[in-house]
C-alpha cells in the first residue's frame, strides 16, 4: 500500500451504526458488572492516593491534592475505556469470535464496521465519564459549573484513543502483542501526563515530550481545566491537538484494518 493510502479517506455509512448498536446490545447484558468499574475505581483511588497520600502532599497551584487528582482520574478512564475496548476486545471480535466476518458478509463494509467500532470504543468512554462525574463530585472535588462539558469531549477524546487501539490491533500478529504497546505507550501516559503530578515537576525536555507525542496530556488538561470551573484561553490548543490528531488516526485506523482484512 502506498503511504498515501494510509491516510486516503475512508468510504463510511451510516450503516457502521449498526455495529455500534451490536455492541451497545452486548454491552447491555451485562450492565451492572459493565458500570461497576468506572463507579468504584474513583472511589478506591481518591480513598488510597488523594485522602490517604494527599495528607502527605502540599496543594499544588494552591489546590489540595484530591481535587488536583480527581479529574485526572477521569482522563485515565477515558484512555483505557476506549483503548481497551478497541484493542483487546476488537481483536477478540476479529481473530477468536469471527464477528468481523459475520458482520463483513451482510450489506455492511468493512470501513462501515470498524467505523462502527470506533464509535462504540469512544461511547465506551463517554459512559465512564458520565458515571464518574457524579461519585467525583459527591466528594467536593469538582465544580459543576462547567464539569458537564467533560462529557462530549470525553466522546472526541475516547475516540482518539479507540483510534489508537485500533491502529495496534491493525499491525500486531497475535492479542499477546498488545501487551508491548500497553507497557511502553499506555503505562507511561499514565503517570508521565500530569496525571498525579503536575508537569513542570518533569524535566523540560520531558515537558515537550509529553506536550507534542503523549495524547493523555492534553486529556488531563482539558478535564482538569473544566473541574476547576473556569474557561482558559489553552484550552483551544489542547481540544485542537486531539481534534486533529484524533481525526488523522481514525482515517489510518480504518486503513490499517482495512488493508489487514483484506490481506
Amino acid at each position: 500500500m502506498n503511504p498515501v493510502d494510509y491516510f486516503r479517506i475512508p468510504s463510511v455509512s451510516s450503516r457502521s451504526f449498526k455495529v455500534w448498536q451490536r455492541n451497545k446490545d452486548v454491552f447491555m447484558k451485562d450492565i451492572k458488572l459493565n458500570f461497576l468499574p468506572p463507579f468504584l475505581e474513583p472511589i478506591l483511588y481518591l480513598l488510597a492516593l488523594g485522602f490517604g497520600l494527599g495528607k502527605f502532599v502540599e496543594s499544588i497551584d494552591g489546590v489540595p491534592y484530591a481535587r488536583f487528582i480527581a479529574p485526572a482520574l477521569i482522563a485515565v478512564s477515558v484512555m483505557y475505556a476506549s483503548f481497551f475496548e478497541c484493542s483487546y476486545s476488537s481483536y477478540v471480535r476479529m481473530y477468536y469470535q469471527k464477528t468481523f466476518d459475520a458482520i463483513i458478509a451482510t450489506p455492511l463494509t468493512i470501513e462501515d464496521v470498524i467505523a462502527g467500532e470506533l464509535l462504540w470504543g469512544a461511547t465506551r468512554s463517554m459512559i465512564n465519564a458520565t458515571v464518574m462525574i457524579p461519585v467525583i463530585a459527591l466528594f467536593g472535588l469538582i465544580d459543576l459549573k462547567y464539569s458537564l462539558l467533560i462529557i462530549p469531549f470525553a466522546f472526541f477524546g475516547g475516540l482518539l484513543f479507540a483510534a489508537i487501539g485500533m491502529c495496534f490491533t491493525a499491525i500486531t500478529p497475535n492479542i499477546m502483542s498488545i501487551n508491548y504497546p500497553v507497557l511502553l505507550f499506555i503505562t507511561p501516559m499514565f503517570l508521565f501526563s500530569g496525571t498525579f503530578f503536575p508537569l513542570s515537576a518533569l524535566p523540560v525536555p520531558l515537558q515537550y515530550f509529553a506536550t507534542a507525542f503523549l495524547p493523555l496530556t492534553h486529556i488531563v488538561n482539558v478535564i482538569r481545566t473544566l473541574s476547576f470551573g473556569v474557561l482558559s484561553s489553552s484550552l483551544i490548543f489542547d481540544v485542537a491537538w486531539v481534534l486533529f490528531v484524533g481525526v488523522a488516526l481514525l482515517v489510518l485506523s480504518i486503513n490499517l484494518m482495512k488493508r489487514r482484512l483484506i490481506v
